[in-house]
């Protein structure tokens, strides 16, 4: 009941990531659709953009009328140093989205980003930093933007010195590097202007604690920024 085009190059080689796209099947030739990045968890260290929890996502929103891009990324495998090459690369996969926007019938000003996890947390890097950050890649597609207009962070880490154990993307502790961790963590960037957030995250869970979705929701309440 949904179209998915596979194994999508969206970045420039040698780089081997892929994504795939979900689209309803019904879709009109004058009205585009608003578009979805989804970033899959596994503490920036594993996991796959065709995971049983994406492929429910996407098919979920190409169901109710959304373009999705289901995305893998620079992962640190527990060894390599990847930040900010995995933000990048979801930011990348942003301003993917708006060049294509025409070919692939979708609303270059309606997108937005979604992830669990680890990719809750970089979703909410891509929602919150801006180009004067200095987090945004030069290239591919430099001259596009690649600001969404809200974030689904579903059990992200708001603050990533205090899940330094899983940190290995960032290659050094928090000890020795503290601005690193700050450079690295959702907090550090929220502002009033910031888009929207809807966070989701369940008092049971065992790998993120729910005191950081507590955490980021009080920040986003205390600039009065839109937030569910």
């Amino acid at each position: 009941d949904i179209r998915v085009d596979q194994d999508v190059a969206y970045l420039p080689a040698p780089r081997t990531e892929k994504a795939d796209l979900y689209f309803p099947l019904k879709m009109s030739a004058t009205t585009p659709l608003p578009a979805v990045v989804i970033i899959h968890g596994g503490g920036w260290n594993d996991g796959l953009r065709n995971d049983k929890r994406e492929i429910n996502i996407g098919g979920a929103l190409a169901r109710n009328g959304y373009v999705a891009m289901s995305i893998d990324y620079k992962l640190s495998w527990g060894k390599y140093v990847v930040w900010p090459t995995n933000l990048w690369d979801c930011k990348t996969a942003v301003r993917w989205l708006r060049k294509n926007a025409g070919r692939l019938g979708i609303d270059p000003d309606r997108i937005g980003v979604l992830g669990g996890s680890a990719g809750g947390h970089l979703a909410s890097m891509v929602a919150l930093t801006m180009p004067g950050d200095g987090l945004d890649p030069t290239e591919p597609y430099g001259d596009i933007s690649d600001a969404v207009n809200c974030c689904v962070d579903m059990y992200g880490i708001a603050d990533v010195a205090t899940f330094e154990k899983h940190a290995s993307m960032l290659g050094k502790t928090a000890a020795e590097a503290p601005e690193l961790y700050r450079q690295a963590s959702p907090l550090t960037y929220i502002r009033s202007n910031s888009p929207p957030f809807l966070i989701l995250h369940g008092t049971a869970d065992k790998t993120v604690n729910i005191e950081q979705s507590k955490r980021f929701a009080a920040a986003l309440q205390k600039v009065g920024l839109e937030h569910e």
